[in-house]
């Protein structure tokens, strides 16, 4: 990248593209960073399932670890991490709750196998053994049968409206491009950071 763009979003999208081409597995990866209610930052991996200049949505169990930290603060960080491209994306903001309509859209375009487990597995809390899973999953494939499998009360997710981006790219002998944008109201600024 030799000049810098004016619109992240813009950028973020060629990124992704690129990504999406050369990354083996899982180019919407992104770790998702939260705190705890003592301030303590806890971080996994979550899938991206859909991005526009509203912000990048996610799924998890409502009821998770993760979930509860983001319930009771918002404020998070998201990371891109392209090994094969050599470039990395960081995103900090606010959750907000897609809408019902979002979550029951996305739910129902899920294989049948994964809306099963959404109702199955008890997220973040202890498990005897992995015995117990399966016989969970059992009971819920015999309970829904052929069924339609609504989307379970605990199970949504959360769109990351981000107030600042920044696009990192590896260059020769450490001297990296930094590319870090924040956002004012509706408009963004952007700046070329020192590597």
């Amino acid at each position: 990248m030799s000049a810098m763009e004016t619109d992240p979003f813009s950028l973020f999208g060629k990124w992704m593209a690129e990504a999406e081409k050369s990354e083996p597995n899982d180019p919407n990866a992104m770790a998702l960073a939260t705190v705890d209610g003592l301030g303590r930052p806890s971080v996994r991996m979550v899938l991206l399932k859909g991005w526009d200049e509203a912000g990048f949505v996610f799924y998890t169990n409502l009821e998770s670890r993760k979930g509860g930290e983001l319930a009771n603060n918002p404020h998070v960080a998201l990371l891109f991490h392209w090994k094969s491209l050599k470039r990395q994306i960081r995103i900090e903001g606010d959750v907000v709750p897609v809408t019902t309509e979002e979550a029951d859209a996305y739910f129902a375009s899920r294989p049948r196998i994964s809306q099963i487990g959404a109702w199955a597995s008890a997220q973040s809390r202890p498990l005897e053994g992995r015995f117990e899973l399966e016989k969970r999953v059992a009971e819920y494939t015999a309970k829904f049968g052929l069924g339609e499998i609504c989307r379970p009360a605990h199970w949504s997710g959360f769109r990351v409206v981000p107030q600042a981006m920044e696009f990192w790219h590896d260059r020769p002998f450490r001297l990296h491009d930094r590319f870090a944008y924040g956002r004012d109201n509706d408009s963004w600024t952007a700046r070329h950071l020192y590597p």
